[in-house]
C-alpha cells in the first residue's frame, strides 16, 4: 500500500521486505560501505545496488517487476549467518538494517575475484582501522567460506591493523589445502592462497 503522493523507493522496499515479510534481504558489499561513507558511492553512481539475502529467500514478484531506477544485483547465499554483523541505517522516517563495514567487506570478498576486484577489496580493507575485533571474530567464526576467511585475514594482516592482533585464529576454521583464487598469481604460504601479483605487491610488505 502506498499513500497518495508517496514515492516508492528502493530503501522503502527493503524496509517492507525486512519488517513485513521477515526477510534478511539487505544492502551489502560496496553499496553498504558507500551508504556508511566507507567508500565512494560507486555502486549508485553506476546505477547499481548490491543486495544480499539468505539462500532460500527469493525477491517477490512485485519487487522484481518494479523499476527502481538502478540495476539490482541480488545474491542469495548461506556463507554468513543472517543474525550477525548488521547496523541500523536511518532513511527519513524509518530504519533498515544494512551490512556493517566488516560484514560488507566479507561480502565483497565473497564476490571476488569474478564480480569484485581484489585490489579494490584491499583498498577498502586499508581504511578499516577501527573495526571491533570481537565482531570480526564472531563473523569469521560464523563464515563458512574458506576463501573469504583466508582472504580477509591475509588482507587484515597485510594492512597492519591493530585489531588483527586481538583475533583468535585458533577458533577460526581455515580449512586444509591450497586455494587458487586466481590463475598464475603469487602464492602466499601462510594462508595457502594464490592471489594476484598486483595485490601482493600493493600496500604493506608482503607476508
Amino acid at each position: 500500500m502506498v499513500r497518495a503522493g508517496d514515492e516508492v523507493n528502493l530503501e522503502g522496499a527493503i524496509y517492507t521486505l525486512q519488517t513485513q515479510m521477515g526477510l534478511s534481504v539487505h544492502f551489502g558489499a560496496k553499496t553498504a560501505l558507500a551508504m556508511q561513507g566507507r567508500a565512494h558511492y560507486l555502486e549508485m553512481a553506476q546505477q547499481k545496488a548490491t543486495l544480499f539475502g539468505n539462500k532460500e529467500e527469493k525477491l517477490p514478484t512485485w519487487f522484481n517487476q518494479h523499476q527502481w531506477g538502478v540495476e539490482i544485483n541480488y545474491i542469495s547465499s548461506k556463507f554468513l549467518s543472517t543474525t550477525v554483523g548488521f547496523t541500523s541505517f536511518d532513511v527519513k522516517e524509518f530504519t533498515i538494517k544494512i551490512s556493517s563495514p566488516a560484514r560488507a567487506l566479507l561480502e565483497c570478498l565473497y564476490l571476488s575475484p569474478r564480480k569484485q576486484d581484489l585490489v579494490e577489496c584491499y583498498k577498502l580493507m586499508e581504511s578499516m582501522n577501527n573495526l571491533r575485533p570481537n565482531l570480526v571474530q564472531q563473523l569469521l567464526e560464523n563464515c563458512n567460506s574458506i576463501k573469504v576467511k583466508r582472504l580477509f585475514l591475509y588482507m587484515a594482516e597485510k594492512a597492519g591493523h591493530s585489531w588483527f592482533e586481538y583475533l583468535d585464529l585458533e577458533m577460526i576454521d581455515l580449512g586444509k589445502g591450497k586455494r587458487s583464487i586466481v590463475p598464475q598469481g603469487v602464492y602466499v604460504s601462510k594462508y595457502q592462497i594464490t592471489v594476484p601479483k598486483t595485490l601482493e605487491t600493493n600496500g604493506q610488505s608482503s607476508l
